[in-house]
């Protein structure tokens, strides 16, 4: 089974600065880390592995230092990994990231599962799985929080909902997203550390994957990101105390003389 996992290197959210004249993220000097939803999809992926035989192989796109996380990757126990880097990739919204992922997943020779996590956390839009999956003209499955069985070419799931799961069941190949229900990442291992430790990274540029630069990068960003900031912090409010008609007195009067008119209030 040929079993493929994306992952994304995101900035620590516990260190995130940001630059107050350009209102950008301040990545100098910020650590960064395997996007936390990520690390449970390679950790499935690799109990897969274990359970029906095969191979593990992590991509991410980004710039060279993201080598970094799948080093991490491989200490976890994939067992080879592939960067995607080029400067045409350079300002990807979603809809160009899943393109460009997509043409290296093809490129690469397709996979049976394709498994990342639910949501980037410096993102939040959910959007690459699925984008990665039309792209692939494949299915595909978000939410998962079990994966049951895998049995001649067919897949059954458990999709978390608001209230319960559903079960679900679709055909291979399939890009399955996961959330952190779905198991307990493994520590590395210090087999797994050698191993990181002496990968070869290979890099995969935009040539390499036959992609249509139109549709890479900025030029296949419908959506650009015009402005980030921090939001301000509410303010202090005021407390009233006393006996409460006192207290219900006082806050009419603070609130009429704002000029707001409670109906009913007298």
């Amino acid at each position: 089974m040929k079993i493929f996992v994306c992952i994304k290197q995101v900035p620590d959210t516990t260190n995130v600065r940001i630059n107050p004249e350009t209102n950008t993220l301040v990545r100098e000097g910020v650590q960064s880390i395997i996007n936390p939803f990520d690390v449970y999809a390679i950790e499935e992926g690799v109990r897969l592995k274990e359970k029906h035989g095969g191979t593990v192989t992590v991509i991410t796109m980004g710039p060279p230092q993201a080598a970094e996380a799948l080093r991490e990757a491989i200490g976890l126990g994939a067992d080879n990994a592939y960067l995607v880097s080029d400067r045409a990739f350079a300002g990807a919204d979603t809809l160009a990231t899943a393109f460009a992922l997509a043409c290296a997943i093809r490129h690469l020779g397709g996979a049976d599962i394709i498994l990342m996590g639910r949501q980037a956390i410096d993102g939040d839009t959910g959007q690459v799985g699925p984008g990665v999956a039309e792209n692939l003209d494949i299915s595909h499955v978000t939410d998962i929080r079990k994966i049951e069985e895998i049995v001649d070419g067919r897949i059954v799931v458990e999709r978390l909902l608001e209230e319960g799961y559903a079960r679900i069941a679709a055909r291979l190949p399939v890009v399955l997203t996961v959330v952190k229900e779905i198991n307990t990442p493994r520590m590395p291992s210090l087999k797994g550390k050698l191993a990181a430790k002496k990968a070869e990274i290979p890099v995969l540029k935009a040539s390499d994957i036959g992609a249509d630069v139109e549709r890479l990068g900025l030029n296949g960003s419908p959506t650009q990101v015009m402005k980030i900031f921090t939001p301000p912090k509410p303010g202090g409010g005021r407390k009233f105390t006393g006996e409460p008609a006192d207290t219900v007195s006082a806050l009419l009067s603070e609130l009429t003389a704002a000029g707001i008119t409670i109906k009913g209030a007298h």
